[in-house]
């Protein structure tokens, strides 16, 4: 079973292809490290940013956002399965000579295969979010409203598809826990919330191996699942989004914002689900 960390724990060298045995060390790698080079470039050049919202935000304003960012993650969560196009992941994998019918068969098949699938999310939604984030960058302050809702949803869907090409459907509210977790680690690039990540995906794992009902590790509400995860992107998202007023500048602090965030989601669902299949196949 993956623990807190890896290697997968229960899973044999005899069980592992010598690609799966590279995939594990590449999620250990992940778990164990601090952060993308981008991740990094973009804390560094947005220091500055921070400083002043630190000052200026007030903790009333900052309690405001956690509620909208709460209603909105909920909305959208709900609305993505309606614009997801699994059926286009199931013609993808007949292109590379997997034949399924139903996304949840792609669970059974070669993991490298299905890297490739996954793959094929990456630069397409972060190239429309920063195409999107850019055109929302030249509206300032008065478009940032529109930006927010829209790189949520790009992303959403984009994390519910990268599931779907590792045989998992999370369109249903029971998956919330582990799309969360996605945005929870994008976020913040933590080693904590790294490691509640992986708890999550056992949790999945052990679900999914036993053809169970999956329920997240923390029961309850929304909020009670997600209690920490908005003040991660206040701070690190919606907060350096004030860079978008600033004059000429704001287009390109939309897109490369918004390029980031996708690419840090994408990667993290990569990793994570990666875990799951890995596990889910341990538990068999």
């Amino acid at each position: 079973m993956i623990q807190a960390q890896l290697p997968v724990g229960g899973v044999t060298a005899m069980r592992l292809t010598k690609y799966e045995k590279q995939v594990q060390r590449e999620i250990e790698g992940w778990q164990s490290g601090t952060g993308s080079f981008l991740f990094k470039a973009i804390n560094w050049a947005m220091q500055p940013m921070d400083w002043v919202v630190s000052r200026v935000v007030s903790p009333d304003l900052e309690e405001q956002a956690d509620e909208a960012v709460n209603q909105l993650l909920s909305i959208l969560n709900d609305a993505s399965k309606w614009t997801s196009d699994f059926d286009g992941i199931i013609e993808a994998a007949a292109r590379r000579g997997v034949e399924v019918e139903s996304i949840r068969e792609l669970r059974d098949e070669d993991l490298e295969v299905l890297d490739e699938l996954a793959r094929e999310q990456f630069s397409s939604n972060a190239i429309l979010a920063a195409i999107e984030g850019g055109g929302t960058g030249l509206g300032g302050v008065f478009l940032i409203a529109a930006d927010i809702p829209l790189l949520f949803a790009i992303n959403l869907r984009m994390i519910q598809h990268i599931a779907a090409c590792y045989g998992f459907m999370l369109d249903d509210e029971s998956y919330r826990p582990l799309i969360l977790s996605v945005f929870n680690v994008a976020s913040s690039g933590s080693s904590e919330a790294k490691v509640d990540s992986i708890r999550e995906i056992s949790v999945a794992a052990a679900a999914f191996a036993n053809d169970l009902d999956y329920r997240g590790r923390v029961r309850g509400s929304f909020r009670d699942q997600n209690r920490h995860l908005p003040r991660e992107i206040v701070k690190n998202v919606l907060g350096r989004k004030l860079a978008q007023t600033i004059p000429i500048a704001g287009a390109a602090v939309g897109a490369g914002i918004n390029y980031w965030f996708t690419t840090e989601c994408a990667n993290t669902a990569h990793m994570l689900f990666r875990a799951l299949y890995l596990e889910r196949k341990d538990r068999l």
